[in-house]
């Protein structure tokens, strides 16, 4: 298997699944961090506190859009296990064969759902650190250890662009400027009754112009620097660092940390030592917000589960740039009839979208929303993540990012959570504040 092995895909129309190989080794001798010398450009990354996978290469891909985009992703992920030959001593979550996946937020957009299966994977977990090279049979008959650290080592090679000193950034309005936005969340604010809407998440994008081509592995260091608590992905140009995890699956256990009411720490008296609990945690209209968040997923999570544990009461999540108010769920899945668990892909199609990005009642604020912010969203706020054979995986909202257009401009995205009450122009404040980590990774502030 070279580095300029030729790609398998499938069209959203004709799902033809190819017959794989995929053979995973213990990496001996892995660096301490998964990120200590396996960035790149075209990196597929998925990583928080220094664990988790990056792929390379692509040894088979899905492209697909519209309403049946999860459905279409589910049935050629099954044609390939199925049809797969998997060598895998150390079976565990994101061992073995895995695709990466990307999905849009809305069956309108016209960007093209995902999932890749890479011809390497590099992971790491809190015990162990892994290689997995996938392909065809005869490309990886009697591949051995040493064999595999050298393909890796040739596919991270051709994943990289030539160094290139960082350019300037300039930023100017996307499809919604930042008044359009204020008035956008004026509108949403007096059709609440008669709509029948109690909160609308919505967004707003800002384009970063780089004078020299922008080297996505830099803006996925920058973010693992200064946002490693978060989860950091990069998956075909969507680059970014959620704080929000939509569902992680390990062995039928399903957990989702849940975020809906969120604090400038830039804002004027952030230096109290009780601002966040007083502006936030006692807010009634921060813990209505949430509320409606954790509702969403626990009505979602109800039919496929048993076993629930939700918080009675939040906590305070503490990022660099933002306050949020915070929730972890969990709950034992329930088998079908057949008796098969449902896997991270399953639950990441029944959980989107979440009220904490689109809003509640989630079809009817789905329709408002794209009346008022007039753009397609493509891939922000839809599912971002990893899936693997067994059907464990980590899918998070994709927040706190952008997608790159062409090498040298990236579209930023950020929407807020509009309740009553809500102030337009504090609305447009926070929009800004959740861009600032894409902001400082780009060199934009």
């Amino acid at each position: 298997m070279s580095a300029d092995s030729p790609v398998l895909s499938a069209s959203a129309h004709q799902l033809s699944a190819p017959s794989l190989t995929s053979i995973t080794f213990e990496y001996v001798d892995a660096p301490q961090t998964l990120l200590g010398d396996s960035l790149r450009h075209r990196s597929l990354v998925w990583t928080r506190n220094g664990h988790g996978l990056v792929g390379f290469g692509t040894a088979a891909r899905l492209h697909t859009h519209g309403e049946e985009r999860f459905a279409r992703a589910r049935a050629w992920f099954a044609q390939i296990i199925e049809n797969a030959r998997i060598i895998d001593p150390l079976n565990r979550p994101g061992t073995g064969l895995v695709s990466f996946g990307s999905f849009a937020f809305s069956f309108t957009s016209v960007f093209e759902s995902r999932m890749i299966i890479p011809q390497l994977v590099i992971g790491r977990d809190e015990q162990t650190a892994w290689i997995t090279l996938t392909g065809t049979s005869e490309e990886l008959d009697g591949v051995t250890y040493e064999q595999a650290l050298a393909r890796a080592s040739a596919l991270m090679a051709d994943a990289a662009i030539p160094e290139a000193a960082a350019g300037s950034i300039k930023l100017t309005s996307g499809q919604l400027t930042a008044g359009s936005y204020v008035e956008a969340v004026k509108k949403a604010l007096r059709h609440f009754d008669e709509r029948g809407i109690s909160k609308l998440v919505l967004a707003r994008d800002v384009l970063a112009h780089s004078s020299t081509p922008i080297d996505l592995s830099k803006v996925v260091h920058a973010l693992t620097e200064r946002y490693g608590n978060c989860w950091t992905y990069s998956v075909d140009g969507l680059v970014g660092a959620t704080p929000e995890m939509l569902v992680r699956v390990t062995d039928g256990l399903a957990e989702a940390r849940v975020l809906a009411g969120t604090l400038d720490r830039a804002a004027a008296g952030a230096d109290d030592p009780g601002f966040a609990q007083h502006r936030l945690f006692e807010d009634p209209k921060q813990r209505n917000e949430h509320q409606l968040a954790i509702d969403s997923l626990t009505h979602s999570l109800n039919p496929i589960s048993h076993g629930m544990s939700a918080p009675e009461e939040p906590f305070i999540l503490q990022l660099p740039n933002v306050w949020h108010l915070a929730s972890d769920v969990r709950a034992q899945l329930r088998a079908d009839t057949t008796g098969a668990l449902p896997s991270a892909l399953d639950v990441a199609e029944i959980f989107h979208p979440t009220a904490a990005v689109c809003g509640t009642p989630t079809k009817k604020a789905g329709v408002l929303l794209r009346e008022l912010e007039g753009m397609d969203r493509g891939p922000y706020a839809g599912p971002v993540g990893w899936v693997d054979s067994r059907g464990d995986g980590e899918f998070g909202i994709a927040l706190r990012g952008g997608i790159l257009e062409d090498e040298k401009l990236m579209r930023l995205y950020a929407g807020c959570g509009i309740v009553p009450g809500s102030i337009p122009e504090d609305e447009l404040a926070e929009s800004w504040a959740k861009m600032r980590p894409m902001r400082q990774a780009l060199g934009a502030e």
